[in-house]
């Protein structure tokens, strides 16, 4: 079985390949647009099975595996910041709060599609202006979800409970991709 791994991000390979299987990356280029009414809590599924049905070309012995990770707070959804403006309201959006990481994945094999969303709360100590700025201008958050990454300065010094997989708010739930991988 050979895996493509429908993905730029330098985490999820990162994570595929602890997890000890071997894949080849392939991009896909896909418009991620949700519908106005989709509920947050399927955003993330939805954007992964976007992805993937818009794959052409899977052979036979192939296996997809694409993924979106949403953050939202306050039934908001917020996504990767367009500047670094952008970036600093998001993290004061954040700043002190509980939030939530939506982390949806699908795989595909031949005509059988299968998705699944973990999910995964966040707390932040607050945050002052110069550590937000600080961290926006150290690392250069504009490729994430929320304009953070639980991996860099940001996570380590500031995330005072995760109730749920640290993977999944890295950008992809290592125990389900596992489970689901071993079955097919």
């Amino acid at each position: 079985m050979k895996i493509l791994l429908a993905s730029q991000s330098p985490r999820r390979k990162e994570l595929l390949s602890s997890l000890g299987f071997d894949f080849e990356v392939v991009k896909i280029d896909c418009e991620e647009i949700l519908p106005e009414n989709t509920a947050i809590e399927n955003a993330a599924a939805y954007l992964s099975e976007l992805k993937a049905n818009a794959f052409s070309g899977l052979a036979e012995g192939q296996v997809l595996l694409t993924a979106d990770t949403v953050v939202a707070i306050d039934g908001q959804i917020l996504g990767k910041p367009k500047d670094e403006e952008d970036a600093r309201q998001m993290l004061r959006n954040l700043s002190g709060k509980t939030h939530q990481v939506y982390t949806g994945i699908t795989l595909k094999k031949g005509n059988k599609t299968i998705t699944e969303t973990d999910v995964a709360d966040v707390e932040l100590d607050l945050l002052t202006d110069d550590e937000i700025d600080y961290y926006i201008q150290k690392y250069k958050p504009f490729d994430k979800a929320g304009s953070y990454g639980v991996q860099e300065w940001l996570g380590m010094a500031k995330i005072r409970k995760i109730a749920g997989s640290f993977y999944t708010i890295m950008g992809l739930p290592t125990h389900l991709v596992y489970k689901i991988l071993n079955e097919i």
